[in-house]
């Protein structure tokens, strides 16, 4: 049995009746319910009493140091089953942490330990460590996105990898770690006899200085297979860098996020490569750089190369036009992988939406999600975009969010929903104005296909 509840206010008759409900599920998720410490009295001897429990969610609640207290003696009692702990933005401080210590030196049953947004403190998270290297602790999953880390978090960590086998994903995110410390990290990874198969570490300071220790990790962490290092300032010579690991034969990599990392098309031939001979790459983030047309044609070709398995290409806000949008349907109408494509806030206009569609629309195209967003589309477009949701079956999600489509734009993209053919179920028109008579057509849409999600 399964409890989720997101965002209610808890009264205390609502309340009773939910703990009543919690005696006996697997799952409880409790995000954003305005829970506090004296929550957490009762979630505990839940805890203690449903041998069943192993999943408690409980992000954005001000639960604070007391409330994890409370939390802990169940977490500790020997009849507790928890396998994962979500914690995120709970008001917690490095006072938490001796508490937490306790139960993964305990409670060799806790997998997960999520405690991102809280104010832990590097003095915090080396308490942590201490209980991750005790040997009753099989901590597979780390998230301490957001915690107030700096530089001198390293060597409890890397002490802790080294002392852990059994941990899969570290998520560093958001932590002022710097070059420095990243480059010991990484040299601990590479050490540390840890199968880590995701590593984050998105806004740490990191330059294109410490690519080639991350790098190192690509090569020699065959596991790897998560890798995000958004918003960091790699720029294209730090990029050179890492895809000497990304390309080496050990690397087996699946997941990579670039995101505004200060790439031009100058590092384009390099992802390219990567994206035409890397099977075992299916996702690639590269939102928010410099690519351009010339870029992002580069890239094209890559997608057409047989060996590549991309499944989903995120090129949002990277300079884009009309000009490269001849490539993207090339590309398009070429590769069966490729399911997610977000193309938004570039300026594609009607012109280049219209040569998307043409590859769309052609049998070897499996795409299922569009991104089109802020894109610089009117209703004369939208004939076009009519016609491939209708006939598409594969596509099943789309984004036109702040396009000026208006009544006229609307009204054929409504008409496309209406057919039988048509199997969209999510259709995204945020900050897109139209009239009351349009909108009375969008809700009666609604209830006559009850699958379909209009999000505006």
């Amino acid at each position: 049995m399964e409890l989720d509840i997101q965002c209610e206010e808890m009264s205390p008759s609502r309340w009773a009746e939910l703990l009543t409900t919690m005696k006996s599920c697997k799952t409880i998720r409790l995000d954003d319910c305005n829970l506090s410490s004296s929550n957490c009295e009762d979630l505990s001897s839940i805890i203690n009493t449903n041998p069943s429990l192993t999943e408690l969610k409980l992000n954005n609640n001000e639960l604070g140091d007391e409330g994890v207290e409370y939390l802990c003696k169940g977490l500790l009692t020997p009849s507790c089953s928890l396998q994962k702990l979500w914690l995120q933005n709970c008001n917690l401080t490095s006072a938490s942490c001796e508490t937490l210590r306790s139960v993964l030196s305990a409670q060799p049953s806790l997998t997960e330990l999520h405690v991102g947004d809280n104010r832990l403190g590097t003095a915090g998270v080396k308490v942590l460590c201490q209980g991750i290297m005790n040997p009753s602790c099989k901590l597979q999953k780390l998230q301490l996105e957001y915690c107030e880390l700096t530089a001198d978090i390293v060597e409890a960590l890397n002490a802790a990898l080294q002392s852990k086998p059994t941990l899969k994903e570290l998520s560093l995110s958001n932590n002022t770690l710097g070059d420095t410390a990243v480059k010991q990290l990484c040299r601990g990874l590479v050490e540390a006899s840890c199968n880590l198969e995701l590593l984050h570490l998105e806004n740490c300071g990191i330059t294109s200085d410490s690519c080639m220790e991350i790098s190192a990790v690509l090569r020699n962490k065959s596991s790897l297979m998560d890798l995000s290092v958004g918003d960091n300032k790699i720029g294209d010579s730090g990029l050179a860098l890492l895809c000497q690991g990304l390309m080496h034969p050990s690397c087996k990599i699946q997941k990579l996020w670039l995101w505004d990392c200060d790439l031009t098309s100058a590092s384009c031939k390099d992802l390219s490569r990567l994206i035409s001979t890397k099977e075992t790459l299916t996702e690639i983030s590269l939102i928010d750089n410099n690519l351009r047309d010339s870029g992002m044609e580069m890239l094209c070709q890559a997608l057409k190369d047989p060996k590549s398995k991309l499944q989903e290409l995120w090129v949002r806000e990277c300079g884009l036009t009309t000009a490269c949008c001849k490539a993207v349907s090339s590309a398009l109408s070429t590769n069966k992988h490729l399911k997610v494509l977000h193309i938004g806030e570039n300026k594609l206009g009607d012109a280049g939406v219209e040569l998307l569609c043409e590859g769309l629309m052609h049998p070897n195209c499996n795409i299922q999600s569009l991104w089109l967003g802020n894109c610089d589309l009117t209703a004369g477009c939208c004939a076009s975009l009519a016609t491939a949701m209708a006939t598409k079956q594969c596509l099943t999600e789309l984004d036109l969010s702040y396009n000026p489509l208006e009544d006229e734009g609307i009204r054929k993209i409504c008409e496309a929903l209406r057919k039988p053919s048509c199997n969209v179920q999510q259709l995204i028109l945020y900050d897109i104005l139209w009239s009351s008579e349009v909108d009375d057509e969008l809700r009666a849409l609604e209830e006559s296909k009850p699958e379909v999600k209009i999000i505006s």
